[in-house]
This record gives C-alpha cells, structure tokens and sequence, in this order.
C-alpha cells in the first residue's frame, strides 16, 4: 500500500495505496509530495494526543516515507516499521533511510493489506496510516485487525486527503478558465468508481472497529509557490498522472489547454508560471484502542 494522495489517480486508485498498478512515476510525486507538505505533516505529528512518547511504530501504506521519516524525526527513541505492497516504494525508503543514517531505525515490510491475514507487526504504540486507508478494499477489517495489534492505549492516526491539490488560479489558463476544476472533476467521478472510501469521514468507522476517537483536526495546506521549483514539479507531476486517467472524459479544448501546461518546453508550462499555489486539506483522526 502506499502512502499519497494524487496518487490515488494511478492504481485507478492510489495510494492503497494499492500499489498493484504500477509504481512508475508515482514515487517521485510521492517524494515531491513529502518535501512539499513537510511542515504539514509535522503539524499533525506533533498534534497527536500521545500519553507517552512511542517506542515502535507501524506506518501503513507508507509509499516513499513520508510519514515514516516524519515520525523518525517527531520521535527520535522510536523504530519505524514501514508496510507498504511495493517494493520499489519499500527499497527507495530504505536508501533514503540510510542517505539519513537511521537505517538501523527502520524495518521494512512488503504485504497487501488487503490480505486476511497480515504480517507480524509486534504490538506497537502508535500506527500511523496517511492517505492509505482509502485503498484498501475492506476498510473494516483493516481498521479491527489495526485494533487488534495496538497495545492497549495506543495511538492510531488516520489522515485522509481532500481530494488532489489544486495548484492555478481560477481563471487560469487565460484561454481555458476554470481549467483544473474541469480537469478535477472528471479525475473524481472516475476515482469514486475504485475508491469509494477516499475522502471518507473515519470517525464512525473507527468507533465501530472499537477505537475511542479522542481527537479529530483539519490541517489546511495553502502554500504559495512561485519561488519554490518543487512546487511546479509536484504540480506538474500530479496533473500528468490525472491527465492518465481523464483524457477521454475532457473536452479536446480542455486536453489541449492541459497538455500545454504540462509540455516542459512550451510558454504556457506551469514551470513557467509564477501563480502557483498548493491548496488542500488534511483531516486527521487520533484513535485509541481501551
């Protein structure tokens, strides 16, 4: 499983973090993802209602490490078991690790969650799952077996993703106005079809997994990006991948406006543009088991 949002778009889903599609492409967005949102993804971190600080922690779906190294950091006592279904995913985490020299801090694990039974994670004091939840076809019995393996009074955190990160202005491209809310929608009638729990509300499915829910926050991501040339990557990269998966649903005016943004030698390349923005929000749930 993996650990993103956009990437949602490839797996005709992503993120479930199913990395059953193919994972070309998608761990770059995922890194981009990770720098771009790290200040974010610390917020929540620190946030967490713990009621003492975490020895081992599971990350679920954990892609390229964006959690899991945010946790490293959060919790510098703490040893990370990172679980992901993709092994090229798994082995660029463990390079990263030891380009970070906390390779002794971090135990990998390749398995599909989406499995019965799941691998041997111990009894961790904190699980952490970031936009892979919504990837798992049996979300229910994901959310028991996580009750069943915390520790009694562990911590589980859930972060679900708003949808894809808006990145233009509304009347961007001049010639196209409204250009990626078009592009947008499309992406999300198509996803609704394989993800039906992405943008869910975890609360009542975590009280119904027997998880007291002792903590819910929105982390609104409003970044401006003009000087930040991983912004204009990261949007580029997360439209190519919609692009992918709505290029028969769009108009051929919209799929031309959009290919211009995305040609890297054009005047219209949103490399080129100088008002980009990364716009979305986080919603985290802090779950405990009794």
């Amino acid at each position: 499983m993996n650990h993103a949002h956009t990437h949602s778009l490839h797996r005709g889903a992503s993120n479930g973090h199913h990395h059953k599609h193919g994972t070309d492409g998608q761990a770059e967005i995922l890194d981009l993802d990770a720098e771009v949102l790290a200040e974010h993804t610390a917020l929540i971190t620190a946030w967490l209602p713990l009621q003492k600080v975490p020895r081992h922690i599971v990350d679920l779906g954990c892609g390229t490490g964006a959690g899991t190294f945010a946790l490293l950091n959060r919790f510098p006592d703490a040893h990370v078991t990172a679980v992901d279904a993709a092994a090229e995913h798994l082995q660029r985490l463990r390079t990263k690790a030891c380009t970070l020299g906390v390779q002794e801090r971090v135990h990998t694990v390749q398995a599909d969650l989406d499995e019965a039974a799941w691998p041997d994670l111990g009894s961790p004091d904190l699980v952490w799952a970031s936009a892979s939840m919504h990837h798992m076809a049996h979300p229910d019995r994901a959310l028991r077996t996580v009750h069943d393996t915390l520790a009694p009074g562990s911590l589980f955190a859930v972060v679900e993703l708003a949808g894809h990160p808006r990145f233009l202005p509304e009347n961007a491209p001049e010639d196209r106005p409204g250009l990626e809310e078009r592009v947008h929608a499309a992406a999300d009638r198509r996803q609704a079809e394989h993800l039906p729990h992405r943008g869910a509300d975890w609360g009542p499915m975590l009280t119904a997994a027997g998880f007291t829910v002792e903590g819910e926050r929105i982390i609104a991501v409003n970044l401006e990006g003009s000087h930040s040339e991983a912004i204009g990557r990261y949007a580029t990269g997360v439209l190519q991948r919609i692009r992918s998966v709505t290029a028969d649903k769009l108009s051929p005016e919209d799929l031309t406006a959009l290919d211009q943004l995305l040609d890297t030698s054009s005047s219209h390349s949103i490399l080129r543009r100088d008002d980009l923005t990364v716009r979305t929000e986080r919603t985290v749930w802090a779950a405990r088991r009794n």
